[in-house]
């Protein structure tokens, strides 16, 4: 399950809406509790893939490192991956399948002509993606 503060669902949607037609990108700072992923904040990241950006994202590792320092910062870590698809589902492509590590979780936001239309969260469990709840707070 992932359980989001509102404030940060709703930067993650701002960048999503901001950014399109590319898909945008950033790391969700929280805690992981059995399997139950709280996000208190999104870290933005710059999408840096620098051939694909209407399809592809990527994440600097020098973001990366940022993000890490900024969640240790609050007594945080690092808890997923959020990033948005421009005119197409909030499903997992192959390629994000991927790239996943198993125990984050995987905020995609389906812009449709630059408006947020949906969102879902998902989590790589045994190299398969699987939708998990999300439960929005504060």
């Amino acid at each position: 399950m992932l359980r989001i503060k509102g404030s940060a669902l709703e930067k993650a949607i701002t960048q999503a809406e901001r950014d399109y037609p590319y898909e945008t990108c950033g790391l969700l700072l929280g805690k992981i509790e059995g399997d139950v992923r709280t996000v208190f904040g999104c870290f933005e990241t710059p999408n840096a893939n620098p051939d694909r950006k209407n399809d592809r994202y990527e994440i600097d590792a020098k973001d990366y490192l940022k993000a890490e320092e900024k969640a240790r910062q609050f007594g945080l870590e690092i808890v997923g991956v959020y990033h948005s698809h421009p005119d197409h589902p909030d499903r997992p492509s192959a390629f994000d399948e991927e790239r996943a590590f198993e125990g984050w979780s995987y905020l995609i936001l389906s812009v449709n002509k630059g408006k947020v239309v949906s969102y879902r969260s998902w989590e790589l469990f045994e190299g398969k993606f699987r939708q998990e709840e999300i439960y929005i707070f504060g």
